[in-house]
């Protein structure tokens, strides 16, 4: 999708059509979710710190990211693709995907597919997408990005893309090697030094180093898997059926936390939501593990891993204060969260012996399951630990709140417009 979380923006708010979004965390700490058109013609990027993006693009709208609406317009996406062919791969929110190779005699060729694609997800989602089309998902994925439209200079419209930019079999390597290198997954900034050194610009230059040379430089997979790709070699296939590995939340805060008790508190809010997506996806985990940040941005973890899995708010809640134990918030943390992984469909729950005496691990479960049809009927602040009562209701994790950063100074439910001191209410249930 093209700028989705700002696209998508745009499309609710017509007010914000032609200026320079910026989606994502306003305050000191936050970052760039996603940004329009207009604002990437200041030099704004995804995932830039917002300060950054504020001098680059004074004029700048920012508007906190909305999750669960970003969330609605992916679901009417991926209906779309699925009309298309059963086998997606969905990669994130607004990225996927898909293996036409038994569609074509329904659909025609991959560039009539494609052109079907991008008018039937305008039609149902009023919402602009680019597709590539190639032989493989790694030059496909190169190939929508080529097919993108382009900022023009600062404060004009931008250019309209290709739409579609098919790379056919026998063109692999005249479309791949004149690219940049840092377009090859997996070479960020610590990889494109080492590759400097050696004069490497292009994937093309690349592919020309011995691979004894590419290995020795960047170590045995990492070489053998970047030159591969410079030579265009993915064998990968599309997977329909991905499971997660692990399911987490994480939260920066605008203020660094100093006390254990307000981290344990953090902690609770934390495993509660962690424990409801696991829940909503049928599944439970056995290790659970803490992510600590601290304000000189060092950054820690501690894990445990349990003899069964887990999927209640309590349990991931008990190990992960007792994880944090061991953690000296005396320096300050900036963020915190907490994980599950080692995941595994959710066991049926059968007695132990010795239970059945009304105790803890008789009740959780069903706790649990009463706690989820509550909110599936009232919402999710229907419900909670009492100890996440605040003045305004309970202070629940929702997906997605937060994400890129906290709102200093902004109120739950309402959305910075045109600087940090201008708000409107949104009625909005993502972060505030």
């Amino acid at each position: 999708m093209d700028a989705f979380f700002a696209a998508v923006e745009v499309l609710v708010d017509p007010y914000l059509a032609g200026k320079p979004v910026i989606v994502g965390g306003a305050g000191a700490r936050g970052v760039v979710a996603s940004c329009s058109y207009e604002a990437r013609s200041y030099g704004v990027r995804s995932a830039m710190p917002s300060v950054r993006a504020r001098r680059l693009c004074p004029v700048a709208v920012f508007v906190p990211g909305r999750y669960d609406l970003y969330q609605e317009h992916s679901r009417r996406l991926h209906a779309v693709l699925m009309s298309f062919t059963p086998l997606v791969e969905g990669i994130s929110l607004d990225e996927a995907f898909l293996d036409v190779t038994g569609a074509r005699r329904l659909w025609g060729e991959g560039r009539d597919i494609a052109a079907a694609i991008r008018a039937q997800v305008l039609a149902d989602t009023g919402l602009s997408c680019s597709v590539g089309v190639a032989p493989s998902k790694f030059l496909a994925k190169l190939a929508s990005e080529a097919a993108k439209p382009r900022a023009g200079p600062p404060g004009s419209p931008p250019s309209p893309g290709l739409g579609v930019k098919v790379v056919a079999p026998g063109d692999e390597l005249a479309f791949l090697h004149p690219l940049p290198v840092g377009a090859l997954w997996g070479v960020g900034p610590a990889t494109r030094k080492r590759l400097d050194r050696f004069g490497v610009k292009t994937v093309g230059d690349l592919a020309a180093m011995p691979l004894t040379t590419v290995t020795g430089a960047l170590g045995e997979a990492q070489g053998r898997h970047l030159h591969a790709l410079a030579w265009a070699r993915d064998d990968r296939a599309v997977e329909p059926d991905r499971t997660a590995k692990s399911v987490g939340h994480e939260e920066t805060y605008a203020v660094d936390h100093h006390s254990l008790s307000t981290l344990h508190d953090e902690a609770l809010r934390l495993s509660d939501a962690v424990a409801n997506r696991l829940r909503e996806a049928g599944v439970a985990g056995r290790t659970i593990t803490v992510k600590v940040r601290f304000a000189s941005f060092q950054t820690i973890t501690r894990s445990r891993t349990l003899p069964r899995p887990v999927d209640g708010g309590a349990a991931l809640a008990r190990v992960s204060m007792e994880l944090l134990e061991a953690v000296d918030p005396s320096p300050g943390v900036r963020l915190l969260g907490v994980s599950v992984s080692n995941l595994a469909p959710r066991p049926g729950e059968q007695m132990r012996l010795g239970e059945g005496d009304g105790g803890d691990g008789e009740r959780e479960p069903a706790v649990a399951r009463a706690v989820d049809e509550v909110r599936r009927r009232f919402g999710d602040t229907a419900v909670g630990p009492a100890t996440l009562l605040r003045g305004d209701g309970l202070a629940v994790k929702r997906r997605g709140d937060q994400q890129w950063g906290p709102e200093a100074g902004t109120k739950r439910g309402q959305r910075v417009v045109d600087s940090p001191g201008l708000c409107e209410d949104s009625g909005s249930s993502g972060p505030g």
